[in-house]
């Protein structure tokens, strides 16, 4: 079966195939929730969310260009949903991001669980402490494995200084979470 492209999907919609958008959605729902829940810690809030930008993926979808990256559109939209949200209900959507998740395997002993969890707690919380901007290049840098050029799209820099801003961020990161692990 020949599956067709973030793009030619698009595309589609943007012709008036409104099928290839309930495509779209079955392969961004759970990368836009796991954006916004990272964002604002409400389930029911980011899965409205992720509806507003379905929504706001028909309603603009004459703005989609063949030379556009579709992932690249898609976060742009939910970005600026996330930001539309927080002036909306006037709070700070931006105050967590999700927990680390680590993978135990059956031979870990019980001293590797303990640090391993210690440690997520400790990263957790070093996030938390992010200012609202860092935190977004963190989660789409790290935790969406975005490329720098993708995330100065989004956040409306050159990759430059998106990879700047990341760096930044990473290094802050890195010391808040020294900070507390020495506590």
């Amino acid at each position: 079966m020949n599956t067709l492209s973030d793009n030619a999907l698009m595309l589609g919609v943007k012709a008036g195939d409104n099928h290839k958008l309930g495509l779209l959605y079955e392969r961004y729902k759970k990368r836009l929730f796991g954006f916004f829940y990272n964002m604002n810690k409400d389930a029911y809030l980011s899965e409205d969310l992720v509806q507003n930008v379905f929504m706001k993926i028909l309603k603009y979808k004459h703005t989609y260009t063949e030379e556009s990256k579709f992932v690249v559109w898609i976060f742009q939209i939910a970005r600026n949903t996330s930001y539309d949200s927080f002036k909306k209900n006037k709070k700070n959507v931006h105050k967590d991001i999700e927990d680390v998740e680590y993978s135990l395997n059956a031979t870990d002993d019980i001293d590797g669980v303990i640090v391993k969890n210690e440690n997520t707690a400790i990263l957790k919380k070093a996030i938390e402490l992010l200012s609202p901007e860092k935190k977004e290049v963190i989660l789409l840098s790290k935790f969406k494995e975005l490329k720098y050029k993708e995330i100065g799209k989004i956040i409306g820099c050159s990759e430059g200084n998106a990879r700047i801003k990341v760096h930044r961020a990473v290094n802050e990161l890195k010391n808040i979470f020294l900070t507390l692990d020495n506590r």
